[in-house]
């Protein structure tokens, strides 16, 4: 039972941990020094390939220690990434001021198949 729990603790806690930051973010409006469109919208996406690249390594980290293989975890990870980018778009749909784009899950997952080809 230790073993689980440290297991649990060691690979998808942090997942899940990560994901919850994500969530944090996307419940609020987020404030960004310049007011220059393409500047925003440079660092916001640039924050949404960082946000969504980790969650994929710490999903792929999570699965090749569960002993499934290494391309099946790649794809696995992208494509669980790119879940949750929709998820999280589809829950921004529900927070004032903020709004659900397509373009942020394919940002999202770029930011996860970049994140693995960079870090296999």
């Amino acid at each position: 039972m230790k073993q689980k729990i440290k297991f649990f603790a060691l690979y998808y806690l942090p997942i899940i941990l990560w994901a919850a930051l994500i969530f944090k973010f996307s419940s609020g409006t987020i404030p960004i020094a310049s007011t220059v469109y393409w500047q925003d919208f440079a660092v916001k996406k640039t924050g949404h390939v960082l946000l969504f690249g980790v969650l994929a390594v710490l999903i792929y980290r999570g699965l090749i220690n569960t002993g499934i293989d290494k391309k099946k975890a790649i794809i696995w990870s992208i494509a669980l990434s790119t879940l949750y980018g929709a998820s999280d778009e589809f829950h921004q749909m529900f927070v004032q001021g903020r709004e659900a784009r397509i373009r942020d899950v394919f940002i999202d997952g770029m930011g996860a198949m970049i994140s693995m080809l960079l870090f296999i």
